[in-house]
């Protein structure tokens, strides 16, 4: 399969103009088909009450990696999360995190991706997997992924 830079970059675009992430504030990069990065900062308004990160960060965050990986392999349809397995390691408090998610299999019905999510120092603080499934959802239809530069 050869998927060419432009469906890449467009995706990175329809991230960033994704209402959702002016709340979360982070960075999608595709260096390739397969793969997807997202860089952010934990603040100290995402904690919940005893101090640390919510949940909702880290499930935002492993579940985008891996739907970015999945949907780089899917070139003329938007993909959809069916089912999203999250294993939580360790608690983060305000620092840099960076999502990394691969493609593991499939392109025509069922998609398997998974991310991890790691600190500063490279250490893995939290792991998901995820199921996607193609929609009826064209991709060109959507703003910002056939606009402009990423």
């Amino acid at each position: 399969m050869n998927i060419g830079p432009d469906h890449l970059r467009g995706l990175e675009r329809l991230y960033a103009q994704a209402p959702v992430n002016q709340i979360f504030r982070s960075r999608l990069t595709i260096p390739e088909a397969g793969k997807a990065e997202i860089r952010f900062e934990i603040t100290p308004d995402m904690f919940h009450a005893a101090g640390a990160a919510h949940g909702t960060i880290y499930f935002k965050m492993l579940d985008d990696a891996a739907f970015y990986a999945a949907n780089s392999m899917v070139e003329e349809q938007f993909v959809l999360t069916t089912q999203f397995n999250l294993f939580l390691t360790r608690p983060v408090k305000a620092e840099a995190l960076r999502a990394v998610g691969r493609w593991v299999s499939g392109t025509r019905r069922v998609i398997i991706a998974e991310s991890r999510l790691l600190d500063a120092d490279g250490e893995e603080v939290a792991r998901g997997q995820g199921t996607f499934m193609r929609s009826r959802i064209l991709l060109a239809d959507l703003p910002g992924y056939s606009d402009g530069p990423a």
